[in-house]
This record gives C-alpha cells, sequence and structure tokens, in this order.
C-alpha cells in the first residue's frame, strides 16, 4: 500500500477531507488525487504491488483488483471508484455529482426504487456502516461490506455495483423527493469548521478551479436542475476508463475475475469521453496575508508555502524524497507541540502539514488555534520555529528519534499484514487508486524504508526542509469570528521577522524511570472460563486481570485498565471540571514529562488513551507482544506516580474556552454538547462547561478531582490480542501486582441522582447560534438498564432499529425533511434501571411538530400489531452480522470483558450473542412498545435558531 504516514496531514481538521467529501452516509477521510487512467501506476513505476492481488484492466477499460484475504473470515468488501466528482461538473451541474451518489440508492433497471436498503438489509448490511457512498472532489466511491460470501451474496454485491455503473433509472419523481434530502445534508455540513477548510481553499487556490467545486454544490442547483442535466452527468462521467472495482475478501480471486468479466465487459460508455477540466496553476505570490471572517469559529493562524503540484509516477526517489520532508517536518512538529505544553503558551495547539491538493498544488503549512486576543504570539512562535529549523537545522538526535519512530509504525503494519481487515485493505486499494500510487506490501514499505534513511543524516534533512519552505509565500491566513485588517497581520509578521532566532539547544538524553515497581504481585485467585475463552486472575493487593488470547490481528495488544467507579466517584453536589479529564494524559508523570515520554518511547508501540466513563476511569492502549511490558509499565506509572501539571489544565481551559462559540454554532452541536447533561437530569458529571465554570476552575480542582480515585480506586485490567496468558500474567505481576493494596472492584449501584428526567408535556428547548433553517429535534424512551433484564435489551435493540428505519422511509425518503435520522438504543451496564431509546433528526423549524406526530405514530403502531417477518428481519440482520464481525475484533472483547470480574452478567451478555436476537419475535416489539412506547412517555428536546425560538 501507499501509506498515509508517508502523507503528514494536518491535525485539527486543517485540510480535513471529511469535511470535503459528501455521503449518503457517515463516511471516512478519502484522498487528493483524480486521473483518468486505464494502466496501473506500477506500469510506469520502479516498484512492485504487493503480490497475491490481481490487477486486470477490462477492454472497455475499466480497471480491477481482486485479493484474497481471510479477516473476518468469511466475509468480502467491494468498492467501485468513479473517477469523477465535482471537478468534473459543469457551471450548471454544480452538486449534480453528489446527487447523483444519492440517486444511487434509488432505483435501476432491475431494483425498484426503495428497495435497494432493503435488499441489503435481508443480507445483513446495515445502512451507512455496511452500505456507504461518498462524493469528493475528484471522486464518487460506492462501498459495500459483504457478511457472508456465498454464492447469492457476492452475486448480489456485484449486481447492485453494476446497476450504479449504468442502469440507474434517474427518474424526475425520485430527484424531486431527494432535493430536500442533499438540502439538509448542505445545512448539516454548514459549520464553522466548513466554511473554515473553504475559507482557507479559497486563498490557498486563489484563481483555480477548487475553490469552485465544492462537493455540495449550489443550493439553486440542487433545487431546480432537471432530471435531464442530471442524466448527462451520469452518461459523461460514469464511464468504464473512469471506473475501478475492487473486491477484497474470502473469496477465489480466479472465480471472482471470471465474474467480474462477465458481469461488467459489456459496459459501453456513452458518447465520447469528455475532456478533464483545467486545474489552473498556483498563483505566484509572495509575502501577504489574508483574513477569513468564520462566525462561530475558533481563531486560527497558518503560514503556507505552496508549490505546483509533483504529478510524476510514483517511485522510490519520490517517496523517499516523501520521507525525508516527513522526518524534517516531524521534528518541527515535535518542537511546537512542546512549546505548546510549557506555561504561558504563545498557542493553545499547533500542527504541520505537507499536503498535495486534488492536483492543483502542493502545500507546506503550519498551523496553530490561538487566542482571539494573543493571534499574533501564536504568528510569532510559528514564524520562529520555522526559521531556527531552517536557519540551524535538526539535531542528529531529533532525526534519529523521528526515523525510530517511523519505523516501529512501519514494522508493526508489516508483523500485522496477515491478519489486515478485508474493509480496511479495500479501502487501502481505493485510496491507491485515488493517489496514483502502487499498492506495495507491508513488508515491502519496511523494507523500502530502511533502504530510504540508511546513513540518513541531519544535513540531508536540513536541505529537504529548506526546499518545502520555498515557492509561493509565506502567505499568512488568519481566520476567526472577528479577524483584525490583513494590514495587521503583516505588520505582526515583520514585527516577527525582526526577531533574530537562536540555536535550540542540545536534546538531553532521558531515560525511561518506570521499569521496576518492586516485587511482581502474588495470585490468590486464576480460574479459566472455557466458553469465553478468558482466564481471570486476581492478585493479594486487590488488582484484577482478565486476558483473552486472540489470533485476530497478528501481533497486536490491546490492554485496558479501569481505575475505580469513574463518575459514580464523583461528587454530584456541585460542579465539578470533568472536562480536566484531556489534561491526565498530557500531564505525564511526576518522575518524567509528556515530551520526554513521547522523547523516549518513540521506538516502542505503545499508546495511551484516557476518558472518564461513568464506570471507570480508563486508560485504553495498543501495543504488540515485543513491547507489552513497557505499555503496562505506562500504565501503571498513571495509577501510581502521575503528574497533574498546571500548565497542561491550563491549555485545556484555553481550548474549551477559545471552541465555546462553535458549540453553538449548529442544532446538532447543541444537542451533542447538553444531552448527556439533560438525560441525566442535570447531574453535574455529565454537563459540559459553560465559560463562567471554565473561568472558576483552579489548578489545584483538576488534581483535586482525580487524584484521591487514582491513589485508592480498584485496579481492573483486560487484556486481549496475541498474547500468552502466562506472559500476560507475569507482566501484571511485575506492574500492577506490585504496588500497594487496593480495594476490590465494585457491583454496580444504583445512583439516583443521574436517573433519567421526567417526562413534560412540552419538549425542552434550546438554542443555537447559526443559521435559521436548522434545527434538531431528539426524543428519548427510558426502557431500563443493560444487565437487569438483558432479553429485554435485545428486544429493546431490535425495537429502535425498526423505529429509526420506519422514520428514515417516511422522514427522510418520503418527505425529504432530513439528511439521515440517526438512533439506537442506549442501555446502562453500571446505572442500574438506567437506558433508553432515542432517535434525532436535524431539520428545518418547520418540520418539527411533524416530526414528533411521527414517532408518536410509529410508536403507537408499534403497540398496536406486530411487526411484519420481513421488517423485523431486516432489523435482525444486521445485528447478527454486526456481532459475527466484531467478534472477530479485539476490542469487542477488550470492552465486553472489562468489569466482568465483578459483574458476572457482562459474560451472560456475551453469551447471548446471536441467540438474543434470534429469540425476539413480532409480539415481543408488540408487547415492548405497548410497555415502553406509552403515550407521555417520550421526553422531547428541541434546538431552534435563536431567533425562532424568541418568537414562538
Amino acid at each position: 500500500m501507499s501509506h498515509s504516514i508517508l502523507r503528514l496531514r494536518l491535525a485539527h481538521r486543517l485540510i480535513a477531507a471529511a469535511l470535503l467529501c459528501l455521503s449518503v452516509a457517515p463516511f471516512s477521510a478519502q484522498a487528493e488525487t483524480a486521473t483518468k487512467v486505464t494502466a496501473w501506476p506500477q506500469a510506469d513505476s520502479d516498484l512492485k504491488p504487493e503480490a497475491g492481488i490481481r490487477f486486470g484492466v477490462l477492454g472497455n477499460g475499466m480497471r480491477f483488483a481482486v485479493m484474497r484475504n481471510t479477516t473476518p473470515a468469511g466475509q468480502a468488501a467491494i468498492r467501485l471508484r468513479i473517477g469523477s466528482g465535482s471537478l468534473q461538473e459543469a457551471d450548471d451541474q454544480q452538486g449534480l455529482a453528489h446527487m447523483l451518489e444519492h440517486m444511487a440508492f434509488k432505483g435501476s433497471t432491475r431494483v425498484p426504487e426503495g428497495e435497494m436498503v432493503r435488499i441489503l438489509q435481508r443480507k445483513g448490511l446495515a445502512f451507512g456502516a455496511d452500505t456507504n457512498a461518498h462524493t469528493s472532489y475528484d471522486e464518487t466511491v460506492y462501498a459495500l461490506d459483504l457478511p457472508e460470501v456465498d454464492a447469492d451474496t457476492v452475486s448480489t454485491g456485484l449486481m447492485l455495483m453494476r446497476e450504479t455503473a449504468s442502469e440507474l433509472t434517474l427518474s424526475a419523481s425520485a430527484l424531486d423527493r431527494e432535493r430536500g434530502v442533499v438540502l439538509s445534508e448542505e445545512r448539516l455540513r454548514d459549520t464553522p469548521g466548513y466554511r473554515s477548510v473553504m475559507g482557507l481553499f479559497n486563498v490557498l487556490l486563489a484563481g483555480q478551479r477548487v475553490p469552485e467545486r465544492a462537493p455540495i454544490g449550489k443550493t439553486e442547483i440542487i433545487r431546480t436542475a432537471p432530471i435531464e442535466r442530471l442524466r448527462a452527468y451520469y452518461q459523461a462521467n460514469y464511464r468504464p476508463d473512469r471506473a475501478t472495482l475492487l473486491v477484497v475478501g474470502d473469496i477465489d480471486p480466479a472465480a471472482m475475475e471470471a465474474e467480474i468479466r462477465r458481469r461488467f465487459e459489456d459496459w459501453k460508455p456513452v458518447g465520447p469521453a469528455v475532456a478533464e477540466p483545467d486545474l489552473g496553476q498556483p498563483l505566484k505570490r509572495g509575502v501577504g496575508a489574508d483574513v477569513v471572517k468564520v462566525p462561530g469559529a475558533n481563531t486560527k493562524i497558518y503560514l503556507s508555502w505552496i508549490r505546483p503540484f509533483d504529478a510524476a509516477p510514483d517511485s522510490y526517489a519520490k517517496r523517499r524524497q516523501t520521507a525525508i520532508e516527513y522526518v524534517g517536518l516531524s521534528v518541527l512538529k515535535r518542537r511546537l507541540q512542546a512549546l505548546s505544553r510549557k506555561a504561558s503558551p504563545p498557542f493553545i495547539a499547533a500542527d504541520v502539514g505537507l499536503q498535495d491538493l486534488y492536483e492543483s498544488a502542493r502545500a507546506s503549512l503550519l498551523s496553530a488555534d490561538v487566542e482571539a486576543g494573543a493571534w499574533d504570539k501564536g504568528l510569532a512562535a510559528l514564524d520562529q520555529e520555522q526559521r531556527r529549523l531552517v536557519q540551524f537545522g535538526a539535531q542528529q538526535a531529533e532525526v534519529d528519534r523521528e526515523v525510530a519512530e517511523y519505523r516501529s509504525a512501519l514494522q508493526s503494519l508489516a508483523d500485522g499484514a496477515a491478519t489486515r481487515t478485508s474493509p480496511d485493505l479495500a479501502a487501502m486499494l481505493a485510496n491507491s487508486v485515488d493517489e496514483s500510487k502502487v499498492f506495495t506490501s507491508p513488508a515491502d514499505d519496511l523494507a523500502l524504508f530502511e533502504r530510504m534513511v540508511k546513513g540518513l543524516t541531519a544535513a540531508e534533512v536540513d536541505k529537504a526542509v529548506q526546499a518545502l519552505f520555498s515557492g509561493s509565500g509565506p502567505r499568512l491566513v488568519l481566520q476567526g469570528a472577528e479577524p483584525p485588517e490583513p494590514a495587521a497581520v503583516e505588520k505582526a509578521y515583520a514585527q516577527s521577522q525582526s526577531v533574530a532566532v537562536t540555536a535550540p539547544a542540545d536534546a538531553a538524553a532521558v531515560a525511561w524511570p518506570y521499569t521496576n515497581f518492586g516485587n511482581p504481585g502474588t495470585i490468590v485467585e486464576r480460574r479459566t472460563v472455557e466458553d469465553i475463552g478468558a482466564t481471570m486472575v486476581r492478585f493479594a493487593n486487590g488488582a484484577r486481570l482478565t486476558v483473552k488470547p486472540t489470533k485476530f490481528r497478528a501481533d497486536e495488544i490491546q490492554v485496558r485498565l479501569d481505575i475505580g467507579r469513574g463518575r459514580l466517584d464523583l461528587p454530584h453536589d456541585r460542579p465539578i471540571p470533568t472536562w480536566t479529564a484531556q489534561a491526565v494524559e498530557l500531564s505525564g508523570l511526576k518522575a518524567i514529562d509528556y515530551d520526554d515520554m513521547q522523547k523516549v518511547l518513540a521506538p516502542k508501540i505503545a499508546s495511551i488513551g484516557f476518558s472518564l466513563e461513568d464506570n471507570a476511569f480508563k486508560f485504553e492502549g495498543t501495543t504488540r507482544p515485543a513491547d507489552l511490558a513497557t505499555q503496562l509499565q505506562i500504565f501503571a506509572a498513571y495509577a501510581s506516580d502521575p503528574a497533574w501539571r498546571p500548565e497542561v489544565f491550563e491549555r485545556i481551559r484555553q481550548l474549551y474556552l477559545a471552541n465555546l462559540p462553535q458549540y453553538e454554532a449548529t442544532a446538532g452541536v447543541v444537542v451533542s454538547r447538553d444531552f448527556q447533561g439533560l438525560i441525566h437530569s442535570g447531574d453535574p458529571r455529565w454537563i459540559f462547561p459553560d465559560r463562567p465554570q471554565l473561568l472558576a476552575a483552579k489548578p489545584e480542582d483538576f488534581q483535586n478531582l482525580f487524584a484521591p480515585v487514582f491513589a485508592g480506586g480498584a485496579l481492573d485490567i483486560t487484556i486481549v490480542g496475541d498474547v500468552g496468558v502466562d506472559d500476560a500474567i507475569r507482566e501484571v505481576a511485575a506492574t500492577f501486582g506490585a504496588l500497594p493494596s487496593r480495594p476490590a472492584p465494585q457491583a454496580p449501584v444504583a445512583d439516583k441522582a443521574g436517573a433519567f428526567p421526567a417526562v413534560t408535556a412540552e419538549p425542552v428547548v434550546h438554542t443555537h447560534s447559526g443559521r435559521p433553517d436548522n434545527a434538531a429535534v431528539l426524543v428519548a424512551i427510558p426502557v431500563g438498564d443493560m444487565l437487569s433484564d438483558i432479553p429485554r435489551s435485545f428486544t429493546a435493540d431490535l425495537a429502535s432499529s425498526i423505529l429509526v428505519n420506519r422514520l428514515i422511509d417516511e422522514f427522510r425518503i418520503a418527505e425529504g425533511a432530513t439528511y439521515s435520522p440517526q438512533g439506537s438504543v442506549d442501555l446502562s451496564s453500571s446505572l442500574p434501571g438506567f437506558g433508553y431509546v432515542y432517535a434525532m433528526v436535524e431539520t428545518t423549524p418547520a418540520k418539527v411538530a411533524s416530526f414528533y406526530a411521527l414517532v408518536d405514530k410509529i410508536a403507537a403502531d408499534l403497540a398496536d400489531k406486530p411487526v411484519s417477518a420481513d421488517e423485523l428481519a431486516r432489523a435482525r440482520a444486521p445485528k447478527i452480522e454486526t456481532i459475527r464481525r466484531r467478534r472477530q475484533e479485539n476490542d469487542y472483547w477488550l470492552g465486553k470483558l472489562s468489569g466482568s470480574q465483578t459483574d458476572p452478567r457482562r459474560l451472560d451478555l456475551i453469551r447471548a450473542g446471536q441467540d438474543g436476537y434470534d429469540k425476539v419475535g413480532p409480539e415481543d416489539i408488540r408487547v415492548f412498545a405497548q410497555t415502553y412506547f406509552k403515550p407521555g412517555s417520550v421526553w422531547k428536546l428541541t434546538v431552534l435558531p435563536a431567533g425562532v425560538a424568541a418568537a414562538r
């Protein structure tokens, strides 16, 4: 594969592809090139593709690749990529590439309108999770993840892709119904973050085609474009010479190739090929500033250097150059991150990136999130650190550290190559097509890297960095709600340029100080749960370990540490700074700060993720067998010797303060911000902080909140993956088992303070500061917890799916009133009695009442009569297939086994598995609805534009 690690991307959504791709369901970011070709990239490269993939080209020009892969067993992934997106649209077609993607689900020659999703549901595919599509500037990709590889399921998947290729009906009536859905998506995507990205594009690619062709298009065209115009785009761009079909899974490659040829050889283009659009060339500009006003956005400063896009074929030399550039920019990025963690930093967060922008330009970018009134400090810090690197270069120790970290990541990918999942491989293959890269194997990538960096010197890295900061620029871009005039930005930059920079101090050598926690702990209980394949251990000091060996992912081990009881250990009678949980990891440890941790652990594969859960203070990490000891040492050190650094507390506070305007900018964001607090009856343990709470908090509040639990909370460790039981026990005994005694974990107890809120006749109404045509509506119905009645939990899950499916049919498809209804069941396994079914949509204020009425109608209908066998099957099949797939993934077992020693009902839930869903019949759904979906049982939340709410 062409690893994304070779492409240094900006974090914090600098050029977030997710904001620039549009999809009919939740989507993932894709990459940036679009070249209509009929040969595979390896034909013009000195690089060799991964062995075992059958690459081919049909007589009509369609490319295909087939790869056998048995993770997960008995499943397959199909991707159809059309090398056409919004860049290929004519002026009067803006938005139709994305509209066509929607229409692919609206009927074809062999599939009547409304049947595609139902066909897939019957096969066990969930819309969004397994059935997906996205449209970007340069591509449209359709995705199916097949839960079975029997002849009928595979045939159905290929048939649907073939229908999409050239057989779509594209009826005028279906188009009219879908207009509202796409307009709803346009409202949903129109966030401050999206407008910030578009504003940045307008500056970086000024005068080029990309800023003129946002995939969402123009609303007037979406509302009024005739069906003939959509058909014209379809015929011009959905052509075999623009298409690539990818199939990865537990299949016979030879048989699959024959089936692809049989189904797709007869696909003929309609009319002559359309010329590729002129994307334009970057403007040649010197130093200058632009400001982008984005109401509701936080303040960001960018420095950018723009050069022409490099269209040379993929090659060893090109990849080596990119790798060296990556190393150099990683040095700069690490320096900036270290600066952000110091007391009184000049910015809240900073990043560095190198990105090819849709074959239009290559950009070197520095960015920083800054306080609105202190952007000049952030600008000066970016400028001076960039000049420091260019003028004095990187130290060899810095280069070696980045190389070591890079090598460890590639080694881990190579070690786990045999158990890559089929959906991941299909997505990576599609990405390599999009980028015109040779799909090289992880083992070859590692070997190439070793060859690339052998003897790599700081001098060579310095030379590459100097080239990156050449070209047009730097262009200064300041974004925010109320940015100053460009002249002020240029003046601040000139002042910074007048400050001479000095060489950085030599990097001090550091060592990992947490290798000895005392005498290994003594085991007082060890037992095996045979049917689960797990071993449970209790140490004399109270620490507990659950370990489950698997072979799902070669060389991967996932580790979870639960400390105490999470939110249940916290006070609920006053505001508390739960938001400071983000500062726990970044505060590091007493004997070593976070930056030095990054330095000394660079050669290791170990990770840290901390979160505050309802039932635990949770650490999670992914490692490999060779580094399991280090991973456990890290977590044991956080549990026993954490630091509570005030400068990190302050950084997190400033991050929250800077982002508060974004948290009220759209209806959906307000729901995300406020829902947990509301659904727990205003309990401060679940409330998102407001400005007065943030300003009132003190560093000692951070320590006082977490330190007592870390010092005395029960320790529960779960290890799942490519590990031996005895190895896991030995390493845990040497770390957690060696710590001072802790109390035993406690079973769940009732917590009335966070109970479900009282249902009121009128909805709870909150407001947002965004568009006047954007509203959100949510309903929640209390149905009990997860573990007190396990059969009920399966019934609740299916009932919620049926509710959401009907909302999709009626509110999305029939009315076109929303983009994507969301809903599920959230049943607590730690709060007895707490759980609910919920559904939520974003729509217009005029549709709020009709949504509530529709929910009431569906609830009454479910209680009145049993659902049909087909409707129940379409809800049940995706659930069962999801369980089948998830049971072959380490993180599934990590979550399910956590806490199971304290509450054995968690094991009963695992055992229920597929049978839990199979036992639910139509009458069970009806009785459940009669019991819980009663009139007056629905809690309601409406989020309206501030002006609309005030007028009500």
